[in-house]
């Protein structure tokens, strides 16, 4: 999950999973595969950079797991 804010200051958290296409138009929006968009005051910049780091978290623990499964 990756968190963000609405357009009015409302901070939430988003399935980075769901997240299908990001466009910058000026607000950002954010369509999830099942074709909801969301706008956010986070740049497609941001957005882009929150979701790669989600990604090395969750790459990172699997990694972790794997190494530790490894070992019994």
């Amino acid at each position: 999950m990756i968190e963000l804010t609405t357009l009015k200051g409302k901070s939430f958290y988003l399935n980075a999973e769901l997240i299908e296409q990001i466009e910058e138009l000026p607000d950002t929006i954010i369509t999830l595969v099942g074709g909801k968009k969301i706008r956010v005051q986070e740049s497609a910049q941001i957005v882009v950079e929150k979701v790669i780091t989600y990604k090395r978290k969750i790459y990172h623990s699997t990694r972790e797991v794997k190494k530790n499964e490894k070992k019994f």
